[in-house]
């Protein structure tokens, strides 16, 4: 199943709402590791967001002091709560004791949403960030807040990691005005791994497992009081009481979670007819999974970068949506009309509206500003390369945070312009074009892995001794490594200009040097013409008929 294939009305798109801020999340538990890291991502995408890395320094407060609370997306200013007494340093979405916090926003019933409340999800995050040492502390003071000040997003669910523990926690308002929230928190085990992609993920609990499942008061009474639920209380579903999945909660989003799990597990193609979203008997597929190997950061990486490849959902199949370069992207939204009947593309996690991504390797067993590694890039997580940011940096690369570029201001310095502005090259001749890109951003990859031993070493040795020295060594490689990557980004975008100007190809030699001829002008350039598949089906279709 892919383009083109027409979906009734009746299946409704209750969840397409929040799919515009379509985001993804995977997590691996320390036992699923390679090294014993927890590891989790986040692909932050919606169109026209502009984002870099966000920093917010340590601190100290005096009693009394206030902090303004500004909504994340849009810059609002919601209100203010008391500052705590202490604050840690946050770089990105990792904080300088390893916490990690991603998300995706489900949405779910929309009258849950109270739009009084002072704290919405981006919001939630940073100052949880900023006042947690560990995983479980910050499910303490994002729940706290919201109690007490109330939600105004839409229903979320939230990635909490710290170097020994992965959770997800699942949250959604009381409906208008009433500064009330119910949520419910989960721990994954420590050998397995999980994912969220839009569609809330937590079903059934175990409401007397209180070493790995934590909940509000109310979470299964707000329900009773709705009538949305009757049953006892061992019966409690959270995901089909409070967001229950339809169509596009299954094929544009739980099918980026079964295409995780499916890199990872044997015979998961059982769970094809669930993230197909059609067959209303399909198995569900559970929250998390024992995965058949370790997963190295390398991996996750990859998984960040997938388009359905090898899946009957695959983007690079041969059909008109693809280009004639089978890019294995599609203009949005999602779905379209022709006609009077309504069409849809998939939804892969790899997706060109991505404004950061990242993937967070968090390691017990090292000091704790050097365990962290955020490794970072602006733009789909397919097209950039992931730079080490460790998590006791206060000083952003300039590619990260550029004076004067937004979302409407283009700057040469700016990361986030510079790959958007390669990968819009790519995409229309992605076949063409993208195997150059990729052998850039995987060599850049492989040599920041091939040095991370050794730096981290240093590190660790002047550490003991000299603690701001060892971290502002890593503050200032990780910038130096930032800074380079902008400058490769920026030549290969003039490589890949000249090399493909007007359809045609210049030669290049085996450095990748554009050959000339004895006079000094450029060789002649081939053109390759269609691709052999894409001319054949293009043949077949203007044949005309007999």
């Amino acid at each position: 199943m892919n383009i083109n294939k027409p979906i009734l009305l009746a299946l409704g798109l209750m969840l397409y709402a929040s799919v515009s801020h379509a985001c993804t999340n995977f997590i691996v538990g320390k036992k699923a590791s390679v090294n014993g890291s927890v590891i989790c991502t986040y692909n932050a995408d919606s169109y026209g967001m502009f984002l870099g890395l966000a920093h917010y320094p340590a601190g100290r407060h005096a009693k009394g002091q206030m902090r303004p609370v500004y909504n994340w997306e849009t810059h609002e200013l919601r209100g203010e709560i008391p500052e705590a007494p202490v604050t840690y340093n946050v770089i990105g979405n990792i904080n300088e004791y390893q916490v990690t916090i991603g998300e995706t926003t489900y949405g779910g019933r929309e009258e849950m949403v109270d739009s009084t409340g002072i704290l919405d999800y981006g919001s939630l995050i940073y100052i949880a960030l900023q006042r947690s040492r560990t995983a479980r502390e910050a499910i303490r003071v994002m729940t706290n807040l919201v109690e007490t000040y109330g939600y105004n997003s839409e229903g979320e669910t939230f990635t909490i990691c710290d170097p020994n523990e992965a959770w997800i926690m699942e949250m959604m308002g009381c409906g208008p005005a009433s500064k009330k929230v119910v949520w419910v928190a989960q721990r994954i085990p420590d050998n397995a791994i999980c994912a969220h992609a839009n569609q809330s993920r937590i079903g059934r609990f175990n409401m007397n497992d209180k070493k790995n499942v934590i909940y509000s008061k109310n979470v299964v009474s707000f329900a009773r009081s709705k009538g949305w639920f009757k049953g006892a209380d061992n019966e409690f579903n959270w995901k089909m009481t409070y967001a229950r999945p339809d169509f596009s909660g299954r094929r544009f989003c739980d099918a980026r979670v079964w295409a995780f799990f499916n890199h990872f597990a044997d015979n998961f193609s059982r769970y094809l007819p669930w993230a197909e979203g059609v067959d209303p008997n399909a198995e569900d597929m559970p929250l998390w999974i024992v995965p058949n190997h370790k997963l190295s950061v390398q991996d996750v990486q990859a998984a960040m970068r997938d388009h359905y490849e090898g899946t009957p959902l695959a983007m690079d199949s041969l059909d008109i949506g693809g280009g004639i370069y089978q890019m294995p992207y599609r203009p949005s939204p999602l779905t379209f009309k022709v006609d009077g009947k309504t069409y849809f593309s998939e939804r892969p996690v790899s997706t060109q509206q991505t404004a950061f991504s990242f993937v967070s390797e968090m390691r017990s067993w090292l000091p704790r500003e050097i365990g962290g590694v955020l490794w970072f890039g602006n733009d789909d997580s397919n097209m950039i390369v992931y730079t080490p940011i460790y998590c006791g940096n206060t000083l952003i690369p300039e590619c990260y945070d550029t004076p004067g570029a937004d979302a409407v201001t283009f700057s040469m310095k700016n990361a986030f312009w510079v790959c958007n502005w390669v990968s819009n090259m790519v995409y229309p001749r992605y076949s063409m074009m993208f195997p150059e890109l990729k052998a850039v951003r995987d060599s850049l990859e492989q040599n920041y892995f091939k040095q991370q031993a050794e730096v981290e070493q240093k590190a660790c040795a002047l550490y003991a001794s000299d603690k701001p020295a060892a971290l502002k060594q890593l503050n200032d490689y990780s910038n130096q490594q930032a800074q380079h990557m902008l400058k490769r980004w920026t030549q290969l975008a003039f490589h890949l200009i000249v090399k493909y100007n007007d359809m045609a190809v210049k030669p290049t030699d085996a450095q990748g040097q554009f050959v000339r001829t004895k006079t000094g002008i450029g060789a002649t350039v081939s053109r390759p013409g269609f691709p052999n598949a894409f001319a054949r089906k293009l043949v077949k279709e203007l044949t005309p008929e007999p």
